[in-house]
């Protein structure tokens, strides 16, 4: 372990390691317990916020402090990755024959293009000293990024619960990397929500009971991503269009106005197919064309059946009655699921106007 002092300039070093590998803010905290951060953990999973996401209890412990998942860790490398979308993320609002797809997933899945980078970062920091140990994490692990990030400078947690930069927004992939060598922590970023409550209006099924609060049970991310089995009806509507994600909360905030998409890598570029999908060309997919049109991206996780049901919600929202007969022939599909999402679709389709 290493726990002398470390030279004073080697976190510039590494922050100028990082800006080299991609990385758009990089920040340092400790990695002891922040007795703030674990209580308010602790009240949102014992109000069930975090919905089916059993993971998020089952490690609390983990989840309290980086010291916590290792207890060797003494530093914590904050880092974000912007992934800024060029075309405006609302265009496709009440489309009634496109689909809307999170701008995180319109690309290579972000978990592979961070955590080589990630690993990268962590080689480069073992061969400047080699007595130092590292882990590296994103979104994989029992790792509260969005507090870490707050904690070590590079933004602060918003009313929406997203981390936000102000120099890059909300549009950031985080990451972070455990190290036993202690680096001196930055001073937590100091929140900049100000009165605005623009991403508390905008969510289409009240997600936020009260700023700085998710409940995820309520939240389209959560139920077209996480979610599995039929979506409770009181949502569906407010679903709209959205078959993957939600980027609401995020693209009505101000901050974005600072974020430019020449600050994203290559690797999160939109695949075009992805941008504007059709319902119709969706609703067509089985299983085999379902995993070779999203190769390679993280809508591949979910699987044929959850994304096919999340696309029957839209179809039934849009109006569309061009869409009826394949909405029809899914009311037969071997998956309950899908069938029932079908069903439904097809009775808000041929009901009168």
């Amino acid at each position: 372990m290493v726990n002398a002092p470390v030279a004073s300039d080697l976190a510039a070093r590494i922050a100028g390691e990082a800006t080299a590998l991609g990385f758009a803010v990089c920040g340092f905290a400790s990695a002891g317990e922040d007795p703030l951060r674990s209580a308010r953990l602790e009240q949102w999973l014992g109000e069930g916020q975090h919905g089916s996401m059993e993971w998020m209890a089952a490690r609390l412990d983990h989840r309290r402090s980086p010291q916590g998942l290792w207890p060797e860790a003494r530093s914590v490398i904050a880092l974000g990755m912007s992934y800024a979308p060029a075309h405006d993320p609302l265009a496709l609002e009440g489309s009634d024959t496109h689909a809307r797809i999170s701008v995180y997933a319109q690309g290579k899945d972000y978990h592979d293009v961070v955590k080589k980078r990630l690993k990268a970062l962590a080689r480069w920091l073992v061969a400047e000293v080699p007595k130092a140990q590292v882990k590296v994490f994103v979104d994989t692990a029992p790792v509260m990024e969005k507090p870490l990030g707050e904690a070590a400078g590079i933004g602060w947690q918003g009313k929406h619960t997203n981390l936000v930069s102000p120099t890059h927004g909300s549009w950031l992939f985080l990451g972070a990397i455990y190290t036993t060598l202690d680096l001196a922590p930055a001073e937590p970023h100091r929140d900049q929500c100000g009165s605005c409550r623009a991403c508390l209006d905008a969510c289409p099924t009240d997600a936020f009971p009260a700023p700085y609060r998710l409940d995820a049970r309520r939240c389209i991310s959560y139920l077209t991503i996480e979610h599995k089995g039929p979506i409770a009806e009181e949502f569906r509507e407010g679903l709209g269009n959205r078959i993957y994600g939600c980027d609401d909360c995020l693209a009505v905030c101000p901050w974005n106005k600072f974020a430019s998409q020449a600050q994203a890598i290559r690797e999160f570029l939109p695949r075009a197919e992805l941008v504007a999908p059709r319902l119709g060309e969706l609703l067509a997919l089985d299983d085999a064309g379902f995993r070779s049109l999203f190769s390679g991206s993280p809508i591949k996780r979910i699987g044929r059946d959850r994304f096919i049901r999340n696309c029957l919600y839209a179809a039934g929202n849009s109006g569309n009655r061009a869409l009826t007969a394949q909405v029809s022939a899914l009311t037969g599909d071997p998956d309950p699921v899908v069938a029932e999402a079908a069903e439904w679709a097809l009775a808000m389709l041929t009901s009168d106007p």
